[in-house]
């Protein structure tokens, strides 16, 4: 003979509607963060990043710019991957592309 207490302590059989609704509702959290992680992390610094690249690209003779590095330049030359920048007198460097910012003080 079973006992009733030993029945309730089985549960309900898993699976059917209720279990696929069950696995939504855990989920549902964990998509969450994901989405608004995307909003406010990824997707912002991904445009940011096409900025710098578009920015990047159009570099040309004249342009004023800073490095990465803290160096104040106008740019003599652009190449591929480099460019050439004059930093006083007749000194000139040349620069990695990927180390170029735009100058804040530069009137555009």
């Amino acid at each position: 003979m079973i006992s009733h207490a030993f029945l309730y302590l089985m549960g309900q059989p898993a699976g059917g509607a209720a279990g696929q609704g069950n696995a939504f509702v855990t989920f549902l959290p964990l998509l969450l963060v994901f989405v608004v992680f995307y909003l406010f992390m990824i997707r912002p610094q991904m445009k940011k990043q096409k900025e710098m690249n578009n920015y990047r690209s159009s570099l040309k003779k004249g342009d004023k710019v800073v490095t990465t590095g803290g160096i104040y330049g106008r740019v003599y030359e652009v190449k591929d991957n480099y460019v050439m920048l004059e930093v006083g007198g007749d000194m000139k460097l040349k620069v990695d592309k990927n180390a170029l910012l735009k100058d804040p003080t530069a009137n555009d």
